[in-house]
């Protein structure tokens, strides 16, 4: 049987060259209405994402103005992709490459920058802008002492949005014959949805409508910064960060609205896409894919709606893809019953038990002392400080024990922020979560004397005491058999703290 030559696909003399070319998929069963929704497949680059475009756009302009050179060291801060790129690029060009990663990255991303031969420096994740160890800081850094060292700096190097501007948004407009009305982007950098998008305006005369998609907290859409779940998009914004710019990759005034996803809506439909049109996203494309339905609903015939998807989910299957993940931060998840009450009364989920406790990081250990003890709690979770009482899980950054509150009260040190004497965070449940598999996963001596923080959407909604979760959970268990099924068979420390503070402004 013979192949057609134009579509065998292309032949390249190298890595570099196969960048683009990605395909546009139509999605079938999850878009409704009279528009045609379509998904670019970014994962379908050599490195597996859109930051391969940017990352060779930006090696190659400073080959070109002189800043890279041979022996020369690509430094980058980021979450994974862009890293990725850069390492891909680094490899064909012989540079040495350092990639910043903070410590909520994805295992998969940090295999796959060492896979392709880059150091990784991994540093403490939820750091404001400017602290000693944020990412964007130690990247300038270490560039700055490797000798022939040079920040990639995509979040305000304009190769970023102009590869883009170059390849993306030409692809689509080819792709769709001009057809395409809307086309739908995450903003993270801002570079793919400024690029893409002003060339679409251009090219259309302002007739293509250009759509920014943004975590629902994320401040490019008008929220407060605070921690969300998905990887690689938005604009996250620590309390304490007091300078707090917009990139010089994005360019806010390319959009022509910008559409806010809530974690539980991204996650959702990742989840959706991959059981229903057989395409596997991560987070940052579960974003853009929902927002380009919801655009869909309420456009009319003949619009063709397009969105940029970054990445594939193989770099997230032990997060979103991964049932326990979902069930800890409480977005629900395949075998995990939600029932609640039995024939006895007796509570059958985590959620049943739940009461409120945590205080933000400026509490004295005085008061926090006392609101421990009102609740009959062990230890008090403790939380960055925001305005509003809607707590983030991800920002729980650590807990005091009423162990250690009880000896300090009448001393001095009472007035002291609890900052000061923080442990770990406790362990988090899902409100769903079966009480008989909570307790059997944290059935260890070490969580005797600690509480769970039980979540629901990835929103910390309040706590219980390990010992009273336990007792609980022992009516609640028919049988051995029972006790056996309800635990999921990982560890007691299994993805002990959500990957969330990787959105941290300027660290992709």
């Amino acid at each position: 049987m013979g192949v057609d030559p134009s579509t065998a696909g292309g032949v390249y003399d190298s890595v570099l060259d196969a960048i683009g070319h990605t395909p546009l998929i139509r999605v079938n069963r999850l878009a409704t209405g009279s528009a045609h929704v379509y998904l670019k497949l970014e994962d379908r680059n050599p490195g597996g994402g859109s930051k391969d475009r940017a990352a060779r756009e930006m090696v190659l302009a400073a080959e070109r103005s002189g800043d890279l050179r041979p022996g020369s060291t690509i430094v980058e801060g980021t979450s994974g992709n862009t890293g990725i790129g850069l390492a891909l690029i680094g490899a064909v060009r012989d540079y040495r490459v350092v990639a910043v990663v903070p410590d909520k990255t994805s295992v998969e991303k940090i295999d796959l920058l060492r896979a392709y031969g880059a150091e990784v420096v991994i540093t403490p994740g939820g750091r404001p802008v400017g602290h000693p160890e944020h990412v964007r800081t130690i990247a300038a850094r270490l560039a700055a002492e490797i000798p022939g060292g040079w920040l990639a700096g995509q979040y305000d190097n304009p190769a970023n949005p102009a590869a883009h501007h170059k390849t993306t948004g030409p692809e689509v407009w080819a792709q769709t014959g001009g057809a395409v009305t809307h086309f739908v982007a995450g903003i993270g950098t801002g570079g793919t949805v400024s690029g893409a998008g002003r060339f679409l305006h251009e090219v259309s005369g302002g007739a293509v409508r250009v759509v920014g998609a943004d975590p629902v907290n994320s401040t490019y859409s008008g929220g407060d910064g605070r921690a969300f779940y998905v990887e690689s998009v938005g604009h996250y914004r620590h309390p304490d960060t007091i300078d707090d710019e917009l990139p010089a990759s994005y360019h806010p005034e390319v959009l022509d609205e910008i559409v806010t996803i809530s974690d539980r809506e991204a996650i959702d439909t990742l989840r959706d896409l991959a059981r229903l049109e057989g395409i596997l996203v991560g987070g940052s494309g579960g974003v853009a894919a929902a927002a380009a339905l919801r655009v869909a609903q309420r456009a009319t015939a003949p619009a063709v709606v397009v969105a940029l998807i970054p990445d594939s989910g193989r770099n997230y299957l032990s997060k979103y893809h991964q049932p326990e993940w979902r069930a800890r931060w409480g977005f629900g998840a395949d075998g995990i019953r939600t029932d609640r009450g039995s024939a006895d009364d007796h509570p059958r989920v985590v959620g049943e038990l739940v009461s409120d406790g945590y205080v933000g990081i400026p509490t004295s250990v005085r008061r926090g002392d006392i609101a421990a003890h009102a609740r009959g709690l062990p230890e008090l979770p403790v939380h960055l400080d925001r305005a509003g009482s809607d707590t983030v899980a991800a920002e729980i950054v650590g807990s005091v024990p009423t162990s250690i509150t009880d000896g300090v009260v009448d001393d001095p040190i009472e007035s002291t922020s609890v900052g000061a004497l923080l442990r770990p965070p406790p362990p988090f449940a899902g409100y769903d979560e079966p009480l008989v598999g909570v307790a059997t996963r944290l059935s260890g001596d070490e969580y005797t004397d600690r509480v769970v923080v039980v979540t629901r959407d990835g929103r910390a909604v309040g706590t219980v005491a390990v010992t009273e979760l336990r007792a609980a959970a022992v009516p609640a268990a028919v049988g051995t058999a029972e006790l056996a099924a309800a635990a999921p068979g990982v560890g007691a420390d299994f993805l002990d703290h959500p990957n969330s503070f990787e959105h941290e402004v300027r660290t992709r």
